[in-house]
């Protein structure tokens, strides 16, 4: 996959993304909010598989670029009955707070709901309203609250929000 609108790039993560994408799954402060402040602790021959097992039906991890240089990931996941799951993470804190994600998942959906897909589906921490703010102004519709469903790596208990969208609902912002 590649989408291009822009100065942004959204393709498929390539072997040589493996390094910047586990340097990124690595640090507590890209991944705090997915409720991995300690990072993920993988290396890039780990990355290195999973994009090897991913395809265009099955789902895919996905690059961000903006002018060219490596900002964030996004991916999506085939869940059958033509329903995708998806995830998004600008991981550069320059590019955070400019809209780039509200653009780079109108992309993505765009693309998606092309390739057949009738519902796309997210979750997000309860905490983390800005994501929230975004989801809903792009159609998603909160379907549930998940209240202390789950331990972040330091004990903690964690809510989350699940969301989907039909291409009805979608507004797009490309």
């Amino acid at each position: 996959m590649r989408i291009t609108h822009d100065r942004i790039c959204i393709r498929n993560a390539e072997r040589d993304d493996c390094g910047q994408l586990a340097a990124w799954w690595n640090d507590g402060r890209v991944m705090a909010h997915a409720g991995f402040p300690l990072g993920l602790n993988t290396t890039a021959g780990e990355i290195e598989k999973q994009l090897a097992a991913g395809s265009e039906d099955a789902g895919r991890i996905l690059l961000i670029e903006y002018e060219g240089c490596p900002i964030g990931e996004m991916n999506y996941r085939n869940l059958g009955d033509h329903t995708a799951e998806i995830g998004i993470k600008i991981c550069e804190a320059a590019y955070q707070n400019r809209g780039l994600g509200r653009i780079c998942l109108s992309m993505l959906i765009s693309r998606l709901f092309g390739m057949g897909y009738a519902k796309i589906v997210l979750d997000t921490n309860l905490n983390n309203l800005r994501a929230q703010h975004v989801y809903e102004s792009l159609g998603f519709r909160k379907v549930r609250v998940n209240e202390n469903s789950w331990k972040d790596q330091l004990g903690e208990m964690q809510s989350s929000v699940d969301y989907e969208l039909t291409p009805e609902r979608f507004k797009t912002y490309i």
